[in-house]
């Protein structure tokens, strides 16, 4: 007498285990894009600032980027402006807020005349906090 019925079934069981080869690669994949790409990302604008032994970063709660590259072109962050529409934007920012720094990067090959003439901007549109950035010195052995 039978109560249930009894299934023999030569099929095999289905698969539980999960084939985690390809998502490693994938993984390993984006990873080294991402490893290439990052630093890329940073800053499109290539300058070669001068290096100075007590330069430390600040942490201005609020700043704006400021640029002159080898040819003395001026950039507001990433664009490159007139003196009038840079003055323009300067004068936007402080009265945004008064207190607002000017962090100026400057190529080591601008003269320092080209330099001056843009803290006078600066100064002019409001704005007195200007920080220089520089690259950290190599340490000496």
């Amino acid at each position: 007498m039978a109560f249930g019925r009894l299934e023999r079934s030569s099929r095999p069981s289905p698969m539980s285990d999960i084939n985690m080869t390809p998502l490693i690669d994938v993984m390993l994949v984006l990873l080294v894009i991402f490893m290439i790409t990052a630093p890329l990302m940073s800053s499109s604008l290539k300058l070669d600032l001068p290096k100075a032994e007590g330069a430390q970063p600040n942490d201005a709660p609020q700043f704006i980027s400021v640029a002159l590259d080898p040819q003395g072109r001026l950039y507001f962050g990433e664009d490159a402006m007139e003196p009038a529409a840079f003055a323009a934007r300067v004068g936007e920012a402080a009265r945004r807020n008064p207190r607002t720094e000017v962090q100026l990067r400057a190529d080591q090959g601008v003269p320092y005349g080209r330099v001056a003439e843009v803290i006078g901007l600066v100064q002019k549109a409001g704005l007195s906090r200007i920080g220089f950035v520089t690259e950290t010195a190599p340490a000496k052995p």
